[in-house]
């Protein structure tokens, strides 16, 4: 009996031993994981502590202004790069609206209008893109000008459409557009100086092919044909220089009317359908997704019931811009055909070129509207050409507040595509009466007729 107790006994020890070590070990993973837990709390808060001071180290360094405003276009970040730029400090212009803070003037020393405003516009637009403005001119705290770019994105709420902030980013382009500016002038003076000595050659060797004038053997108008022909290219290259730089320092000409883009490019393409003939080619006006006419058999007497698509622009250098775009098209396709196109919305009036040519390379499309570009390939090199005409096209098509981009595939061809705001048919019968006022008033008197 006594066996058994204490058996019993070293039974009960062993298993409140056993029991125990079970709790130590229990209590010892528990708060290894208490511990580890408390680690990673503390490493993920000091990571995000961490990525926090980046941005603010990132945000305070660099040179370039950086504003946050609010739905209400209030200020509601104001980094140092701005405060540098504009002469407010950063806790002053903080919560001021951003219009006590950002003015805006033109190239002519104007102050922006609402309708032009690039913080206006982005909170107007229910879509999320990026508003840019590379002429702009900023006034200082100081009443001071400084030349700047600016570009401001728009933060959209959770219903996808509503614009509930913006982010704004500028920078002091003062230097570069100083710059910019006397290559612009040499470039004119230049060109206005050398178009006078080659008009004259031009016109020597004009003479020299009339049968009426010169008699000349075969083999001397053949030479002199090529070099009329240079001539008129070096000619070409001298306008297309003096052009780009009036476009760039805002001295185009330039007067703007109201334009029915519709009548318009359909009287457009019957003019200009003589160059894609004379290489075979069809050329077509397509009004809308489905109205197609035929710009070789179409009258410009038949009555079409078409869209009104009213913009605001000047007819002369809008046909420039057409012209060189089917001209190009002309040039690059071998067969096929040469497509003038229109539509639109209630905000934008579109147009576009499109053609069935060999495309441009991908890579080629991001720089195909810079200064002195040009594809570098066979045909290119064949063809010829300034490297202008689109820098040119662009400088006009911003002129009236509209963009200009180009969608091509090798080997399937090119679209070239245009949007400008469109007036409504209020807006537009109210400007036609405007300047049919202006012109009235402009005219002389009309002399009495004496007796």
């Amino acid at each position: 009996m006594k066996l058994d107790n204490s058996l019993s006994i070293l039974i009960l020890v062993g298993v409140l031993t056993v029991v125990l070590v079970v709790l130590i070990v229990i209590h010892a993973v528990t708060a290894k994981r208490r511990a580890g837990s408390k680690t990673n709390a503390g490493g993920l808060a000091a990571s995000l502590r961490d990525e926090k001071l980046k941005s603010s180290i990132i945000l305070e360094t660099i040179e370039d202004g950086v504003i946050l405003l609010d739905s209400q276009k209030n200020i509601q970040l104001f980094n140092q790069g701005a405060s540098k730029i504009t002469g407010w400090p950063s806790e002053e212009a903080t919560h001021l609206n951003c219009e006590s803070v950002i003015k805006l003037v033109d190239s002519k020393g104007e102050p922006y209008d609402e309708a032009e405003d690039p913080f206006n516009r982005i909170f107007r637009q229910a879509k999320a893109t990026t508003i840019r403005d590379n002429a702009a001119t900023l006034v200082t705290r100081s009443d001071k000008r400084i030349a700047i770019t600016l570009s401001v994105s728009p933060l959209l709420g959770d219903d996808g459409t509503t614009v509930t902030a913006a982010v704004a980013i500028f920078r002091d382009v003062s230097q570069e557009r100083a710059e910019e500016k006397q290559r612009a002038e040499f470039i004119s003076t230049a060109s206005h100086e050398m178009r006078t000595p080659v008009a004259a050659i031009e016109g020597y060797l004009a003479l020299a092919l009339n049968d009426k004038v010169a008699t000349i053997d075969s083999r001397a108008r053949d030479y002199l044909e090529k070099a009329h022909a240079s001539t008129q290219h070096l000619g070409k290259l001298f306008q297309d220089l003096l052009t780009s730089a009036k476009a760039e320092d805002g001295r185009l000409s330039n007067h703007p009317a109201v334009i029915e883009m519709g009548a318009y490019l359909q009287q457009l393409t019957e003019d200009l359908k003589f160059a894609a003939e004379k290489k075979g080619l069809f050329s077509e006006f397509t009004l809308g997704s489905s109205d197609i006419i035929d710009a070789s058999k179409h009258s410009t007497t038949e009555k079409v019931v078409k869209p009104l698509y009213y913009v605001w622009a000047d007819p002369d250098r809008m046909r420039e811009v057409i012209t060189n775009l089917f001209d190009n098209a002309c040039k690059y396709t071998e067969q096929g055909k040469i497509s003038i196109g229109l539509t639109g919305n209630n905000e934008v009036v579109q147009l576009y070129v499109r053609d069935t040519g060999p495309g441009i390379p991908r890579e080629d499309i991001p720089h195909l509207f810079q200064k002195f570009y040009r594809v570098d390939n066979s045909a290119t090199r064949t063809i010829g050409g300034t490297g202008l005409g689109l820098f040119i096209c662009r400088k006009i098509v911003e002129l009236y507040q509209g963009r200009i981009w180009v969608d091509s595939e090798l080997d399937k061809g090119s679209t070239f595509y245009i949007n400008l705001p469109r007036l409504t048919s209020q807006r537009a019968e109210q400007l036609q009466a405007t300047a049919a006022a202006e012109n009235a008033n402009t005219l002389p008197p009309i002399a009495s007729p004496s007796l």
